[in-house]
């Protein structure tokens, strides 16, 4: 009997082992979630579909048929990145401008869900159900391709995510919904401390990037929301503000950044995130 539970300790010993050497610390992920910018607008160039590395990986968060993508599998990351319908994102030229400054051992991998038009109560642990409930049936399509329920969906593709790489950092972009709401801040830091302590993370470890929304320069419709966006650092010390001043837009609606916009703020929340992480951007403006 002794010697059978000997050997089972062993086993499990083993298996702890293989499961920590297939975590590879040199694939660092970046978690991002949002509304409609994060999704991307529709409006991809033949530009953004070439010319990007293998290092730069998506996470699959749903099923990808036109793409021949699986949903829980990692793919070179050309866009949609987050849904088969949506577009370029900041997560984009995020992950390229990562992979260019970054040491050729080291890949970047996303995991983006993101939903149209909510607001921040939708990522919400505990009370997203009566948010949900209440949606546009629209919305409620896209709800449905999260499994009913986003928060858990990201936190279930992040945890999946973790097997192969390190998260290194959280990336959001939400707030059009949420225009002049002055709780926002504090709502945002609600969804933040359920992903650290539901993916075991350390906040000092695991900073937050929070992009603004279009801005005044471009006659933004929400750029208003842009005041209460640059006060969360005071909420959560560990989040940092990605100014969106000069990311050109769409004019039809002044909601929705145009492909040159996404580019240049994906570079921006990659410009800190090098920072953060002690490198330059050495990339041309």
């Amino acid at each position: 009997m002794k010697m059978k539970t000997r050997w089972l300790v062993l086993a499990g010993l083993l298996w702890l082992n293989v499961n920590a050497f297939s975590q590879d610390t040199n694939f660092w992920i970046f978690v991002c979630f949002g509304q409609s910018n994060m999704e991307g607008f529709p409006g991809i160039e033949p530009q953004d579909k070439t010319n990007v590395d293998d290092r730069f990986q998506v996470l699959a968060t749903v099923d990808f048929p036109k793409q021949d993508r699986k949903k829980g599998n990692w793919y070179p990351a050309g866009p949609p990145l987050c849904r088969p319908s949506t577009g370029l994102c900041p997560a984009d030229y995020f992950g390229r401008t990562m992979v260019a400054n970054l040491p050729k051992n080291i890949r970047v991998g996303v995991v983006v869900v993101a939903v149209g038009g909510c607001k921040i109560e939708l990522f919400e642990k505990n009370n997203y159900q009566a948010y949900a409930s209440n949606a546009p049936a629209w919305m409620k399509s896209f709800i449905k391709q999260y499994d009913g329920n986003p928060y858990q969906h990201l936190v279930d593709a992040a945890k999946l995510a973790q097997k192969d790489g390190v998260i290194k950092g959280i990336l959001l972009h939400q707030g059009e919904s949420n225009t002049n709401d002055k709780e926002w801040p504090k709502k945002v830091k609600g969804v933040y401390d359920n992903l650290i302590k539901d993916l075991n993370l350390q906040v000092e470890a695991v900073p937050l990037l929070a992009g603004e929304v279009v801005n005044a320069d471009q006659h933004g419709a929400c750029a208003s929301m842009n005041r209460i966006i640059d006060e969360l650092p005071k909420t959560i010390p560990s989040s940092y503000v990605i100014s969106s001043a000069g990311c050109t837009a769409l004019p039809p609606d002044q909601l929705h950044f145009d492909p040159a916009g996404y580019r240049e703020l994906g570079k921006r929340y990659a410009g800190q995130m090098l920072s953060l992480l002690g490198y330059k951007n050495t990339e041309p403006k």
